[in-house]
């Protein structure tokens, strides 16, 4: 066993048990509290119970769990990108998801989720070699909407759903909302290091100590739950596969790709790994089985979370079994339903504070990436504000499609959806066509169509700039 690694090597290095135990550890804490948050947020907007809850919380730490130790080791020619990758539950699909189990029901979720994954695993070598048109033009458009369309979940995590109950705009929860924000933020933009990185771990415990004498804490789903066991596969039934759900989830996968493929190029960069686009595609058809996974054992879609490359850059610590360990980690947390039970009983409004920073960061996330869209050229800035216009329209106008037909409903009220669509066909049509090559766009637009660049990511994410990877590291996607 090599005891000093090359840069060409070292992703394959094993350290002494006792430093990757460490480092392994150290990845769960950063990537946990983003992680769970997704099932937190989830079952809040759609009013689900806290044993329920405490199940999805399970749930997805062990497909995060499997995911990591599949991208990380990998499965033969077929599955993992084999690089020091951390796995988990995005919230690109959080808005979908909602509008489909308030539409469909819970059954509806799952079976649409499944679809997607399958959809993902279908399209994961395909979509590695058209990835030209998915510029950060198109996702960032994407980034932008999410993040803003989040923030009235996570607002009513902390006023509460019903204008009209006694609790609506309770001064505690209020109070408890911003002494959760406010260790956030000065976490992030004060500490440094791993305390930085785990800004919003620390701010749910501090949330969790406070909301103690306030009797605002309910531990009886807790007790009802064992220490051992294993989620059951289609705990809601089986699943259930609308047409307007599956097309919504399958748009939602080719975002995450674009989400996942960034990250994976900084990655490669990080650790001197030359990846090829079948490792890519791996690393792509990993995420699609997520979507699989998730449907099947009640969790959700995973993305390679950003928070933990940049822990991989600041450690240097680049082998990809020490993220591996992580991932059997997050397995063995997700066979102690007393540990998701209890985490379900935070109560919404630190959730909701968290949810805050965590969804506007999102959409800072989706500003960043617009910042190398190129938006001096006029057209490329027409096609994001026609993208994001579009894609917000349902959000401040609900029910402005009510006189759709009801199998279409979920799509074009999905804003995610509308903004990836528009975008992705505005960009196709305007900068690989010869509109790109008009005498007014911006010298760099004409460029890359002339050049026909294959990856308009390689170069570029791999340079991000130190503000760029604090945000994405923020929004643990």
């Amino acid at each position: 066993m090599s005891t000093s690694p090359t840069a060409t090597n070292s992703v394959d290095h094993m350290l002494p048990w006792p430093r990757m135990a460490a480092f392994g550890l150290q990845h769960v804490l950063i990537m946990y509290a983003g992680c769970v948050a997704v099932p937190l947020a989830f079952g809040a907007a759609l009013g689900l119970d806290r044993q329920t809850i405490g199940m999805l919380v399970n749930a997805d730490l062990l497909v995060a769990g499997i995911v990591t130790v599949i991208q990380s080791i990998g499965v033969g020619r077929i599955l993992g990108v084999r690089l020091p990758v951390i796995a988990g539950a995005t919230f690109v699909q959080m808005t979908p998801l909602i509008l489909i189990g308030q539409e469909y029901g819970m059954q509806a979720v799952y079976g649409s989720m499944i679809a997607g994954g399958v959809i993902g695993l279908v399209m994961a070598w395909p979509f590695a070699k058209v990835v030209k048109y998915f510029p950060p033009l198109v996702t960032g458009s994407v980034l932008v909407v999410i993040g803003i369309s989040l923030i009235g979940v996570a607002g009513g995590s902390i006023v509460g759903q019903d204008p009209d109950g006694p609790n609506y705009g309770d001064l505690t929860n209020l109070a408890l909302a911003g002494l959760v924000m406010v260790v956030a933020i000065g976490f992030l933009c004060v500490a440094r290091g791993f305390w930085a990185q785990a800004a919003i771990l620390v701010a749910l415990v501090v949330g969790f100590v406070v909301a103690i004498p306030f009797g605002l804490l309910d531990f009886g789903a807790v007790g009802d739950e064992q220490w051992f066991g294993i989620v059951t596969p289609f705990h809601f039934g089986a699943p259930q596969f609308p047409i307007a759900g599956v097309v919504s989830c399958g748009i939602v996968m080719m975002v995450i790709f674009a989400e996942s493929l960034s990250s994976m190029m900084a990655l490669a960069e990080i650790t001197g790994k030359k990846v090829t686009r079948g490792d890519i595609a791996r690393g792509l058809a990993a995420d699609g089985l997520s979507g699989v996974l998730g449907g099947i054992m009640n969790g959700f879609a995973d993305t390679v979370f950003n928070q933990n490359v940049g822990a991989v850059r600041t450690t240097r610590v680049h082998s990809r079994y020490v993220t591996a360990l992580a991932g059997i980690v997050l397995v063995a947390l997700s066979l102690v339903p007393k540990m998701g039970a209890a985490v379900a009983a935070l109560p919404a409004p630190i959730i909701g504070g968290v949810s805050l920073v965590l969804f506007a960061t999102i959409a800072v996330v989706g500003v960043q990436a617009l910042r190398r869209a190129h938006l001096h050229d006029g057209v490329n800035a027409t096609i994001v504000a026609v993208a994001v216009g579009l894609g917000l329209l349902p959000k401040f106008m609900p029910g402005m499609f009510h006189n759709m037909p009801d199998w279409s409903l979920t799509i074009v009220s999905d804003g995610v959806v509308l903004t990836a669509v528009s975008a992705f066909v505005l960009n196709l049509v305007f900068n690989h066509t010869r509109f790109a090559t008009r005498a007014d766009r911006a010298p760099e637009v004409r460029a890359a169509y002339e050049a026909n660049a294959d990856n308009p990511y390689e170069g570029v994410e791999a340079n991000r700039t130190a503000d760029e990877e604090g945000a994405a590291a923020v929004a643990g996607r």
